[in-house]
């Protein structure tokens, strides 16, 4: 252990140690001369030079001590090397406190779930998938060097990046029995549409206003010259005889996700995939990649002659699956395969501030300066 300074320069504030003992050299006893008529007759004679004392010496070194231990404040001491050097266990959600138990440990260890916030395995595991390899990150930067690091894996777990975890310490890196939590079915939204029209031909769009009404959302007729939306989280369909327009073309390239009817072309030289197939593999819907967004044209037109899909009951729900962005699963890895690599620098070890407790200590010595200054008999002020 090492005690430092973050601020070494405000030790300059020493030289007001000065100003105490000016203050008790200059200062006077208050004594009222008394006139006395016979001793004007007696000549003065020459005193003997009188020498500097120092009065109230307790109370100087109070005031002095006060003084040094607010300069050692300002300057920030911070104390090296307090930190908790146990060894630290991480038990990934899955694994049972049965086999916790059986392994060999430290007997001093701490032991943690390997979850967000790293809570005590007292507490019960977490039952959601949880970012492993974020975690084991943020748990190598946040212990010291010197902390040995026990994880026990299960054989295979949700939540790994697209790379090896780099740390800056050697993990002993277990893999024991225990089945990770299921991914949760995340239940999103449904999609916000909105629809463009430049024509009088309105038939085709009560399917889609239908659709939108089993999905629980309205699905707006605008006209084309309608504001555009300030985000880019709508489905914006434009329906109409004349060519896309530019500044509904701007708004996919930001982001946004747009539905062309059968007769408009795609106006991109990508290839399109596609995102709704009969079971004899006909494309009823697909999409090519726009900007930062998506478009997408329907293979044919909301017809129930050409587009028999129309008065089927799973209609709505085959819409929004084909209109939402496909979800990205979770990542799987093997346990055996994905342990994590050394070669990370080590993270800096942050020191101890003993500001707090100097404080305490200032304030002490203060309420002590001012008992002893409010308690001195013989009247003289400080």
């Amino acid at each position: 252990m090492s005690i430092g300074l973050l601020l070494p320069g405000a030790l300059l504030a020493l030289a007001a140690l000065a100003l105490p003992i000016l203050i008790h050299l200059a200062r006077r006893n208050e004594r009222q001369p008394l006139p006395f008529a016979a001793l004007r007759w007696l000549h003065r004679k020459p005193h003997p030079r009188r020498h500097l004392r120092l009065q109230d010496i307790p109370l100087l070194l109070l005031r002095l001590l006060l003084l040094a231990l607010l300069a050692v404040w300002l300057a920030q001491p911070v104390l090296h090397g307090m930190h908790e050097r146990r060894a630290y266990l991480a038990v990934m959600p899955g694994v049972h406190l049965a086999t916790v138990h059986r392994q060999v440990l430290p007997a001093d260890a701490r032991m943690h779930w390997l979850a967000v916030g790293f809570p005590p395995l007292a507490q019960p595991a977490p039952a959601s998938v949880q970012p492993i390899d974020s975690l084991l990150r943020e748990l190598d930067a946040s212990l010291p060097p010197q902390v040995p690091l026990i994880v026990l894996a299960t054989p295979v777990f949700d939540g790994a990046d697209a790379q090896l975890p780099v740390l800056s310490r050697q993990v002993d890196w277990r893999i024991v029995p225990g089945n990770p939590p299921a991914p949760a079915a995340v239940a999103s939204p449904p999609p916000r549409l909105q629809v463009r029209i430049d024509s009088e031909d309105r038939s085709q769009l009560r399917y889609l206003s239908a659709a939108a009404q089993a999905w629980g959302a309205a699905a707006p007729l605008l006209p084309a010259t309608a504001p555009l939306p300030a985000t880019t989280d709508s489905v914006l369909a434009w329906w109409g005889a004349a060519a896309l327009p530019p500044a509904l073309s701007a708004w996919g390239a930001r982001g946004g996700t747009l539905l062309l009817p059968a007769h408009q072309a795609l106006p991109v030289a990508a290839q399109a995939v596609p995102v709704w197939q009969r079971a004899s593999g006909e494309v009823l819907l697909e999409a090519v990649p726009f900007g930062r967004g998506r478009m997408l044209r329907l293979a044919q037109p909301l017809q129930p002659e050409r587009m028999p899909e129309l008065l089927e009951a799973g209609f709505p729900q085959q819409l929004r699956d084909a209109l939402q962005p496909p979800a990205m699963a979770a990542a799987r890895a093997d346990a055996r395969a994905h342990a994590p690599v050394t070669g990370a620098k080590p993270p800096p070890e942050p020191p101890q501030p003993l500001q707090p407790w100097l404080a305490l200590l200032v304030a002490g010595v203060f309420l002590c300066e001012r008992w002893l200054a409010s308690g001195r008999h013989d009247g003289a002020r400080p």
